[in-house]
């Protein structure tokens, strides 16, 4: 989705870098939406890359469903598939997580400088 002229985050007001910056953490935030990517999220964190059998296993969830949601995770870069033999196996990439957990640690010091500056003008 390209921008309107005027809107707030115009190239004109913000660079093709940091759009990009964005929409990358836009995908992150939406791939973290859903209770059933967190919970295969949570077991790659565990360490080694893991197949599709083994992260349904003990679930209710169909290989189908696991592979649909894999592929929203991949397509955030939040995992990555690597060929072993036939299998594809999955596994987390931490840097993406890294930099939306850098930017929401941001967006929070941002908001208490603002209340302590509203806190100091309200106090005056």
């Amino acid at each position: 989705m390209t921008p309107k002229s005027g809107y707030l985050f115009s190239d004109k007001i913000m660079p093709q870098r940091k759009m990009a910056a964005l929409r990358t953490r836009a995908a992150v935030f939406a791939a973290l939406g859903d209770e059933t990517r967190l919970t295969v999220l949570a077991r790659l964190a565990r360490g080694e890359p893991q197949s599709i059998a083994r992260l349904t296993q003990g679930t209710r969830l169909t290989r189908q469903a696991v592979t649909k949601h894999l592929r929203v995770l991949e397509g955030a870069g939040v995992v990555r598939s690597l060929r072993v033999g036939r299998e594809s196996r999955f596994a987390l990439e931490r840097k993406p997580l890294d930099e939306t957990r850098d930017y929401l640690d941001l967006v929070s010091r941002q908001w208490d400088a603002a209340l302590l500056r509203l806190k100091s003008l309200v106090e005056e």
